[in-house]
C-alpha cells in the first residue's frame, strides 16, 4: 500500500464534492469521514484509490492510498485531472466577481468541475440520461453497470466497450431501457470497440473535431457533446443553451416570465468566456 499526500490551491471545497457525488448510488464514499474510494482505469488497467480530504476549503489537501506502486505515478495524475487539482479556482472565482454571477459563485465558493471517472462510462452515461428525470437516470444506470460492469472491493466499474457491444437490445430491455436508447448505447459501444471512435485520442482534438466525430453516431446530440466535452474531458468554456436546468436558472437569476430565448442567453454569457462551463455548473448549483 503507497501513500501520498497533495496539496493544492484553495478555495477548494471537497465537501461539495462529495455531496454533488452522492447522488449517484454507484459512488462509495463516506461524508463523515471526508473521504471516497475513486475506480480508476490508469494504463488500460483498474485500480481502486482512497482518497481523503484532510484539509480546509482556503487550504485544501488530501490523503491518497493505493496497492501498485508501478502505476504510482499514473494514478496520481490522472486522479488530479479527474478532480480538477491543477485548475486554480481563485482565477475562475476572481473572473465572475464583476459578473451577474458573482453572487451565486460566492455562494458555491471552491465548487470545481470534477470529471466523471471513466469517458467511455460518461459517455454511455450521457445517453442513458437523456430525456429522464435525475432520479430514474441514476437507478438504471445503476442497473446498467451492476448487471454488466465488474467490482473490485465493493466498487463498481463500468463494463467496457468489447462488454457492452456484444450485448443485444432485449437484454438492456428488461432493465426498462427503451429499444431506441438500447441501440444507442450498443452503437456507440460497437463504434469504440471496433476502432472507429477513439475515446482516449479525443481529450487532445479541438472541440469542432470532438462534435464532428460524436455527432455521427446514431443518439448523439449537441447536448450530449456539450456534455461529454464538459464532464468527459473537462473542458472549460461551454454552455449547453438547450440545457433546461440552465433556462431555469437563468429565469430565476433575471427573474424572468418565461424561459431566456436563445437571443437572451447568448447576451448573458457575453462576460463569462473563457469560463463558460463554470458558468454552467454554478447555475445548475443555484436551483438544486
Amino acid at each position: 500500500m503507497w501513500h501520498e499526500t497533495i496539496q493544492i490551491e484553495g478555495p477548494y471545497n471537497f465537501d461539495r464534492v462529495l455531496d454533488r457525488l452522492s447522488m449517484d448510488p454507484l459512488n462509495q464514499l463516506d461524508r463523515s469521514e471526508r473521504s471516497l474510494k475513486l475506480p480508476l482505469l490508469a494504463d488500460d488497467k483498474p485500480f481502486v484509490i482512497i482518497i481523503k480530504a484532510t484539509g480546509s476549503v482556503e487550504e485544501p489537501s488530501f490523503e491518497l492510498a493505493g496497492t501498485d506502486d508501478a502505476h504510482k505515478i499514473s494514478i496520481i495524475e490522472r486522479t488530479a485531472e479527474i478532480f480538477r487539482w491543477n485548475v486554480p479556482l481563485k482565477d475562475i472565482y476572481d473572473h465572475f466577481q464583476q459578473t451577474d454571477l458573482n453572487e451565486i459563485f460566492q455562494q458555491h465558493l471552491g465548487t470545481p468541475i470534477v470529471l466523471d471517472f471513466d469517458p467511455f462510462g460518461c459517455l454511455l452515461k450521457c445517453i442513458i440520461h437523456q430525456q429522464l428525470n435525475l432520479s430514474f437516470a441514476h437507478t438504471l444506470t445503476e442497473r446498467f453497470v451492476k448487471t454488466f460492469g465488474y467490482e473490485i472491493d465493493g466498487v463498481w466499474f463500468y463494463p467496457q466497450s468489447e462488454t457492452v457491444a456484444a450485448l443485444t437490445v432485449e437484454q438492456l430491455r428488461e432493465l426498462q431501457f427503451s429499444g431506441r436508447k438500447a441501440e444507442y448505447v450498443i452503437g456507440i459501444a460497437q463504434a469504440v470497440a471496433n476502432g472507429e471512435l477513439d475515446i482516449d485520442a479525443l481529450k487532445n482534438e479541438s472541440e469542432e473535431v470532438i462534435f464532428n466525430k460524436l455527432i455521427k453516431l446514431k443518439g448523439i446530440c449537441l447536448w450530449t457533446v456539450q456534455n461529454f466535452m464538459m464532464f468527459g474531458l473537462g473542458r472549460p468554456n461551454l454552455f449547453p443553451t438547450a440545457d433546461i436546468g440552465l433556462q431555469n436558472a437563468l429565469k430565476k437569476l433575471y427573474q424572468l416570465e418565461a424561459k431566456p430565448t436563445l437571443a437572451e442567453m447568448e447576451s448573458y454569457v457575453e462576460g463569462w468566456n473563457p469560463y463558460l462551463s463554470y458558468a454552467s455548473l454554478y447555475l445548475w448549483r443555484s436551483i438544486e
